[in-house]
């Protein structure tokens, strides 16, 4: 059986401390970027501005996020699943808080140990690319 990829968009969203927000899910151990996946007819931008509302009650300008790249990794709840990941990033000028399927929200800086339980995709590819060593 071959595995399944999902396509994904996802925010690398840092607050004035230059903090990065990560997300965990209700039910998982994984903490991700804020995102998810597309609707029928929606393209990468507008699925990551619908998915933010509706995680984190989040509302920012058509314009707030800009591209970062493409990513494949490994998804980090679904068995044999990858997920193309269309990246992008911005800045937080107002407080989140967690909604819909999200439990907990975590901050990370450049200098703190990063928690043991990231996802896939930020352990291999976004933490390197923000803050390479």
């Amino acid at each position: 059986m071959s595995a399944t990829t999902l396509s994904i968009s996802a925010a690398c969203l840092f607050d004035r401390e230059g903090r990065l927000l990560l997300v965990r899910k209700r039910g998982t151990q994984a903490f991700m970027l804020p995102g998810g996946k597309a609707e029928a007819g929606e393209d990468a931008l507008s699925a990551l501005h619908r998915e933010l509302g509706e995680e984190l009650n989040l509302r920012l300008a058509a314009d707030a996020l800009r591209p970062l790249g493409r990513f494949h990794a490994p998804a980090a709840n679904e068995a044999d699943t990858w997920i193309d990941a269309q990246l992008f990033q911005g800045e937080l000028h107002e407080a989140v808080s967690a909604a819909a399927e999200l439990e907990e929200l975590r901050w990370l800086h450049r200098d703190d140990v990063p928690p043991a339980s990231l996802a896939p995709l930020l352990r291999e590819h976004v933490l390197p690319l923000l803050w390479p060593s």
